[in-house]
């Protein structure tokens, strides 16, 4: 279905993501050594995503277009995925490694991002490019190359469905 090609963290809200070669996914929490599963992001009990997906094929579109750097995490997002539309994964769940995952929902890009990187970087990012956001069901850890595989769904239906769309008040930078 796809694969990972990246993956990021980010030690707290601001910080420079990171790339590592493998990260455990703990359920109910996030990355270990992420912003968010330490509770130190910026948008922690606003608006926050266990995990954040987004396509290498989006990224490589921003660069082609706009020349605006997002290769190396200054999008924000933990996993980078190739040739799998995330989309598809809504009210889904997956596994990626040995971790199982539950869709969440879209993650639209903020004028944060862009206090954080370059002008441009919240345009280059919308039109349904920002990735999404999902749950850990189930602990486990997720390397680059790593397949993503839709777990099936018992008579069309998933039992793990989106949690609620969490909209954020208006935030200075």
């Amino acid at each position: 279905m796809g694969t990972v090609e990246r993956v990021f963290v980010a030690e707290a809200g601001g910080s420079a993501m990171r790339q590592v070669d493998e990260v455990r996914a703990m359920a109910g929490r996030g990355l270990d050594g992420d912003r968010y599963a330490t509770r130190r992001g910026y948008w922690t009990d606003v608006d926050e995503c266990q995990v954040t997906l987004i396509e290498a094929e989006d990224l490589d579109g921003i660069t082609a277009s706009s020349g605006i750097a997002v290769q190396d995490g200054q999008h924000r997002r933990n996993i980078v995925t190739r040739g799998v539309d995330l989309r598809s994964l809504t009210g889904r769940s997956f596994r990626i490694g040995e971790a199982t995952f539950a869709y969440d929902r879209p993650r639209p890009p903020c004028r944060y991002i862009e206090g954080l990187t370059e002008p441009g970087m919240t345009r280059a990012l919308a039109a349904r490019r920002g990735g999404i956001c999902v749950r850990v069901v189930d602990s486990g850890v997720v390397r680059p190359g790593d397949e993503i595989e839709l777990l099936p769904a018992e008579d069309g239906f998933d039992p793990i469905l989106p949690g609620p769309i969490h909209r954020a008040p208006n935030r200075a930078v």
